[in-house]
């Protein structure tokens, strides 16, 4: 099968890797030929040295025979890369999306190419760029696609096959649900997180040089995601707005209750919620 990818950064080129990836004979295990799209020179000549692609190209011309187009651009770039592809592709053609957020692009560009079907592989690192492209960055990963009422079953069932093909686990959901499910798992965290490091940056000079010094697991497990992509997170609050502000609402109503119980000293009741809590984590673990 050839499969376009339209940007190869971590995602893309992560994507191109696995679907070509050879097997120790040397046939190509998954049969696809991968035909990767950049706008930089460079980052076409690194796809083939790193066994990305088959073949790379900065024009959408290089898609005209594709049979799945994957858009791995930033979500502000999604909608605005299918309207361009379009002239240059056969009507049969599926084309999908990494975004973290599903239902504004599902709606934007469902309406440009019925064969359009949301996608979000659950994956990444705190890395970005074909530089940071690696393989099995998918293996046993959800990967959540969000097709319309007017796409076929058929183009889904591929689409389930091609994550299968990369060892991650496909699920299908109505995308408004899976918006308000990343905004409790993924996009919350990050703003949570960004306020955790903002707030330790206001600290005193002398208290905060010794917090830096002292940090070790726990500062950085917490803070990991907040400390990564300020592009993507902006994404996140943008395309995600309502959902992300109604999960923020209600962290921030848990965060007063643990305030009060602690100014009132009510360790029996804050004991109680901690361990609820740590009886609830390991159901949110895959």
């Amino acid at each position: 099968m050839k499969i376009g990818i339209i940007g190869l950064g971590l995602i893309g080129g992560s994507l191109g890797i696995d679907l070509r990836s050879p097997s120790a004979n040397g046939v190509q295990s998954q049969g696809h030929y991968i035909i990767g799209i950049s706008r930089q020179k460079y980052t076409c000549k690194l796809a083939l040295e790193k066994g990305i692609a088959d073949r790379v190209d900065t024009s959408f011309e290089a898609l005209s025979d594709a049979e799945i187009i994957i858009v791995c651009t930033p979500m502000g770039a999604i909608a605005s890369t299918v309207k361009q592809v379009i002239p240059y592709i056969n009507p049969d053609t599926i084309i999908t999306d990494v975004g973290s957020v599903k239902y504004p692009i599902v709606q934007s560009c469902s309406q440009l190419w019925s064969n359009f079907i949301g996608g979000h592989p659950m994956a990444g690192t705190s890395s970005s760029g074909i530089e940071a492209a690696i393989p099995s960055l998918f293996t046993n990963a959800a990967y959540v696609f969000t097709p319309s009422e007017q796409n076929k079953l058929e183009d889904v069932e591929k689409l389930k096959a091609i994550a299968l093909q990369l060892n991650a686990i496909p699920y299908i959901c109505d995308a408004k649900i899976h918006d308000r499910a990343v905004s409790w798992i993924s996009h919350l965290p990050v703003m949570v997180s960004a306020s955790l490091i903002k707030a330790c940056l206001q600290e005193k000079p002398d208290t905060l040089k010794l917090a830096q010094i002292l940090a070790s697991s726990g500062f950085k497990d917490t803070s990991r995601v907040g400390g990564g992509n300020p592009e993507l997170g902006v994404m996140m609050a943008k395309y995600n707005r309502e959902e992300l502000l109604r999960s923020l609402y209600s962290y921030r109503d848990n965060l007063d209750g643990i305030i009060s119980l602690i100014e009132e000293e009510n360790w029996q009741d804050l004991s109680g919620i901690l361990t609820s809590n740590g009886e609830a984590r390991p159901k949110f673990l895959n």
